[in-house]
């Protein structure tokens, strides 16, 4: 667990910027002075326990699941992920009410960036997005299914501008779709500067610094979606939705919508406004809706790679092994100024391994299978199995963000600018951030971390052994296939356990 650091303090997740105006915006707030914010889930102790045991039984569990998955039948993988219990049903009808509740919230917090206290642990904005966005939405998405497109702030206006100039504007008219081509790419772009602002700016928490990054981050994403369509864009374009909309395959609760358009074009190519109503809710297994996912294009490829090598260089970034390797005394840690390049050098890095390592796995899987099908088709469908560590990093990753953090959100969220307000009665409570200190908690602390990452990985070995029956229908070749990637699975296993585990600056 590790954050964004500035003189050995952390920090918390990310911020994105447009495809267009990036690395513009990039450039100048890095050229402009900004003031150091530090969090208060900073992990102040080193972990001193029998690390050792927890690595290796976390290496034989994994080992373990793909030798006996390779022992069942070979009908198993079906048989468990089409196990469903059906719920109840339920309309969309209140779907952009919802969101535009959501636009009015974004509208509240941006104004509070600008105007309120430029203390990020008293701002809303910063603890809004860092902590109940990117850390608890995401957690939840992975639990729940896709509330994502019930909560964004830009479904809602988006409909509210198509009723009242769709007959003109919108639905007899063809809006410009993106080549096929151009795949995610822009999704993967503006994920990676999210990634860079979240590790690498010097001041990514300053409320107002922040104001101005999301109020134009959502400006030039809606006027993308009334160009390009609000379908394609958050498809190919709004790195925020592709990202939750992968972590919500995890989730224990599945819809099944039928046939429905959200944006979407007819067959005479006008853009659709209407959508269907309804859908019935089932109960089903973890990962379960992993099993029936298309393969995804080279850019979907590298856009999930790179949701768990930017969060995995998070954590290695402010270890001691990574510090000292360029001569950085970790007690005595430098401003985030100071380490720009070396911080953009390990997130280039950190992709390109992971994405050589699984790309090798995947190649050695299918020569040692003999298998008939191209590189990509095979890449794209086992990168699913992904999701799972992933998510498990994730959770493990911000598990103390979460825990401290979200007590100073909903204390700020009373007062939001900082004029003395207790709108919900929880302006002044306490905050009890010692539930992340001490020998005590960092027992606990480790011992969920370290199981949710074990936990993750195994079930990414099942994901991977049901898809691996769809490249390969025989048992021998299914189990030949994933061999390699189960090894990478193991090998990740180790690094996510000695992360946890091993001293770090902050």
């Amino acid at each position: 667990m590790s954050g964004r650091t500035e003189g050995g303090a952390k920090d918390h997740c990310g911020r994105a910027y447009s495809f267009w105006t990036g690395a513009f915006i990039c450039s100048a707030f890095f050229a402009s002075p900004t003031p150091a914010f530090a969090h208060a889930s900073d992990r102040g102790h080193v972990l001193l326990l029998p690390t050792g045991y927890y690595v290796a039984g976390g290496a034989f569990a994994v080992a373990a699941s793909f030798l006996v998955l390779a022992l069942l039948p070979s009908d198993f993988p079906a048989r468990f992920w089409r196990r469903r219990l059906p719920l109840f049903a339920f309309g969309d009808g209140a779907r952009a009410v919802v969101s535009l509740i959501s636009f009015a919230g974004f509208v509240i917090l941006i104004a509070a960036g600008l105007f309120g206290s430029r203390d990020p642990l008293s701002n809303p904005l910063p603890l809004a997005i860092w902590t109940l966005l990117w850390v608890g939405l995401v957690l939840l998405q992975g639990l729940f299914g896709n509330l994502w497109s019930w909560l964004n702030p830009w479904y809602g206006p988006w409909r509210v501008i198509s009723r009242l100039f769709g007959n003109r504007k919108v639905v007899n008219r063809k809006t410009w779709r993106p080549p096929a081509w151009l795949g995610c790419w822009p999704a993967f772009a503006l994920f990676f500067a999210f990634a860079w602002f979240e590790l690498i700016d010097p001041a990514p928490d300053d409320p107002a610094r922040l104001a101005w990054a999301a109020g134009l981050y959502w400006l030039l994403s809606f006027a993308a979606m009334l160009v390009f369509g609000y379908r394609d864009w958050t498809r190919r374009g709004e790195f925020l939705t592709v990202f939750l909309a992968m972590v919500a395959r995890f989730a224990l609760l599945e819809r099944d919508e039928g046939k429905r358009n959200e944006g979407g074009r007819n067959e005479g190519g006008r853009n659709e406004v209407e959508r269907k109503e309804g859908g019935r809710l089932s109960l089903c297994w973890p990962g379960a809706k992993l099993s029936d996912a298309a393969p995804l294009s080279l850019s979907g490829i590298a856009f999930l790679l790179l949701a768990l090598s930017s969060v995995s260089f998070d954590g290695l970034s402010k270890t001691f092994f990574w510090l000292g390797l360029f001569g950085i005394n970790p007690l005595e840690v430098p401003g985030r100024t100071a380490v720009i390049g070396i911080g953009s050098f390990g997130l280039v890095v950190t992709f390109v391994l992971l994405a050589a390592a699984f790309i090798l796995a995947i190649v050695l899987g299918q020569h040692l299978a003999g298998s008939p099908h191209s590189l990509g088709q095979a890449a794209g469908l086992l990168v699913w199995s992904i999701v799972p560590i992933a998510l498990a990093y994730h959770f493990a990753h911000y598990l103390t963000a979460l825990l401290v953090d979200s007590q100073y959100a909903v204390a700020a969220l009373s007062d939001p600018f900082g004029l003395g307000w207790n709108l919900f009665g929880t302006a002044d409570m306490q905050i009890e951030a010692g539930v992340a200190a001490g020998a005590g908690s960092a027992w606990w602390l480790w011992n969920i971390q370290a199981g949710v990452i074990i936990i993750g990985h195994m079930l990414a070995v099942l994901v991977a052994h049901g898809l691996a029956w769809r490249l390969h229908p025989r048992p021998a070749g299914a189990a030949l296939s994933q061999f390699p990637l189960t090894v990478l699975m193991i090998a990740y296993t180790v690094f996510g356990l000695w992360l946890l585990a091993t001293p770090a600056a902050g």
